[in-house]
């Protein structure tokens, strides 16, 4: 470990947010080592991030020797052997508890006792993870937001067996990738989705009911509630298999009839309209 804790970080799972991860924490000058299931996923994992750099240094935001030393840094992967000397994991496979749960048992065979076990999930139990690693204390959540280089805010969340110095580690991690980080109990949701989810939900109600149409719900947020931008741009962003996960963690584990998935999300989802990442969601991104 440097000065500030850390050197060498892991990622599981190079999808939107893992490669968001890679991204800040190559910009803040750390080793990234990124696992995917396959050599396509991988390589697609890199593009994400150099392609993501590359934008920076279009728009004047990063110069180039900076870039090739992001890329320099940039290790993508099959193996979970090749984390063996990583001071801290943090997986970003999908929002499935026993994905979740197999992707620690395969990193505690090959961590050092010491290392870090972090999960970014956005609404699943630390706890219901911890139980499939051996030190329970070491594991804490780390929950950054899409997009990931932009968004400053990290949720701490706090297990049951989550040591005082594990969260420390945590929060000094999220310091130094340039973010804020807020303490959370490992409760259903957290805080954001706990609030945005079930909101995202309601708007997607509205618009099954046809109470309006989709652009007129998100200008009514957006003007009428001063948001950045309306619920359903947002869960096309987010993407809507997401919202779909967690609204279903929710209603498992607080109140089914209160976190009761919009049948417009559902069915959405069925069809594949999974919002900006295919393409076609509550909005159609392909024109």
């Amino acid at each position: 470990m440097t000065e500030h804790g850390v050197r060498r970080l892991g990622i599981v799972g190079g999808g939107t947010m893992g490669a968001g991860i890679a991204q800040v924490a190559l910009q803040h000058e750390l080793h990234v080592t990124l696992v995917e299931q396959t050599d396509e996923r991988a390589d697609a994992a890199r593009a994400r991030v150099v392609t993501a750099l590359d934008k920076l240094v279009s728009r004047g935001r990063l110069n180039e020797a900076t870039r090739d030393s992001c890329i320099g840094r940039l290790a993508t992967t099959t193996r979970y052997d090749d984390l063996a000397n990583t001071e801290v994991v943090i997986e970003a496979v999908f929002e499935d508890l026993a994905v979740k749960r197999d992707v620690a048992r395969r990193l505690a065979e090959i961590l050092p006792a010491d290392s870090i076990f972090a999960s970014n999930t956005s609404s699943i139990s630390i706890d219901r993870i911890a139980d499939a690693f051996p030190r329970p204390e070491q594991v804490v959540g780390i929950h950054f937001f899409n997009p990931v280089p932009v968004l400053p805010l990290v949720e701490i969340v706090v297990g049951g067996h989550t040591s005082e110095a594990t969260v420390h580690f945590a929060e000094m991690l999220a310091e130094l990738l340039g973010k804020t980080p807020i303490q959370v109990r490992d409760r259903p949701g957290f805080v954001v989705n706990r609030l945005l989810i079930p909101m995202i939900n309601e708007a997607a109600l509205l618009l099954g009911e046809e109470v309006a149409a989709a652009e007129a719900i998100d200008t009514a947020m957006r003007l009428g509630a001063s948001h950045p931008m309306g619920p359903l741009a947002l869960a096309d962003l987010i993407g809507l298999d997401v919202c779909l996960a967690i609204m279903e963690t929710l209603a498992a584990d607080l109140d089914a009839g209160r976190f009761t998935p919009a049948p417009l999300l559902r069915r959405l989802v069925a069809d594949g309209r999974l919002g900006r990442k295919s393409g076609r969601g509550f909005f159609d991104y392909d024109k």
